[in-house]
């Protein structure tokens, strides 16, 4: 459907660069056990399902588009091209867009200030996606020098809790900056260590893409069974890991390089959870 008004500035998809989709496929298939269907944007795209319900795409388009094998969050806007120039004005930078995908919509590839990667999409959403911090398959963080400074940026770019009708909240909580919509926590913003030279991608500002798992020790099993590999300590690049991060979640990058957090479930996510999602 049409991104609405209410949907301003919030999560609203979440997609990796690949190289080669077939192998993409047959990597997150078998860790996070998602079937794959190819539709609208054509061959070279495809929806990543949990249960018939989508979590993520996947692109093939890393080696065109000259971009780095990564995922990425992407937030809803109502003008992509005014997106862009609020992005250029407080700082950030545009690396590819807006770029139409027909018919769906345009999206645009950034980095904001501290170097961390994020997308901006113009256009139809999918229905029945979902991101939060309890239940739904998926949920964000971002990794960032200052979270506060970061919210600022953000806010701004996406008309975080300015008065317009988006539906997102901004608060902060236990030294995080948390972003909710409809009363869901959708992502976190958290200050730490981070590199923006370094030349590990663990080391860096980042949206980190967490995903939920019913098998923790299952699914880093079939990580490394399929050319994937464990990076130690990766929620802060091997400098600092949060208390009892080790009991519940893993980091991880796919054969390609791409990082992401296998999450097991926690005592919260079988409880009651309101859907996040674009009807």
């Amino acid at each position: 459907m049409a991104v609405s008004a209410e949907a301003m500035g919030a999560p609203c998809w979440l997609s990796l660069a690949a190289r080669d989709l077939d192998a993409a496929e047959r990597f997150y298939g078998e860790v996070l056990g998602w079937t794959f269907r190819r539709g609208a944007l054509g061959d070279e795209f495809a929806v990543g399902e949990r249960d018939g319900v989508p979590v993520a795409g996947i692109a093939a388009v890393a080696s065109e588009m000259a971009v780095p094998v990564a995922w990425t969050a992407f937030f809803a806007v109502d003008d992509a091209d005014a997106a862009v120039a609020r992005i250029r004005e407080r700082g950030g930078t545009v690396g590819v867009g807006p770029v139409a995908f027909p018919p769906r919509g345009r999206a645009a590839l950034a980095t904001d200030r501290e170097g961390a990667a994020f997308a901006v999409w113009e256009g139809r959403l999918i229905s029945r996606w979902r991101v939060g911090e309890r239940a739904a398959p998926a949920w964000l963080e971002l990794h960032t020098r200052d979270a506060f400074d970061a919210a600022v940026f953000y806010g701004g770019v996406l008309g975080w809790a300015d008065g317009s009708p988006s539906g997102c909240e901004v608060s902060y909580e236990r030294d995080q900056v948390v972003l909710r919509w409809h009363g869901e926590a959708v992502a976190r913003l958290n200050s730490g260590p981070v590199e923006s030279a370094s030349p590990r991608p663990q080391l860096r500002p980042r949206w980190l893409v967490r995903f939920r798992v019913p098998d923790l020790e299952a699914a880093t099993a079939a990580v490394l069974k399929h050319g994937g590999a464990v990076v130690p300590g990766g929620e802060w690049g091997g400098v600092r890991a949060p208390k009892g991060a080790d009991d519940h979640r893993v980091v991880v990058r796919d054969p390609d390089g791409a990082l992401f957090t296998l999450d097991a479930p926690t005592e919260a996510d079988t409880s009651e959870d309101p859907a996040v999602t674009a009807e």
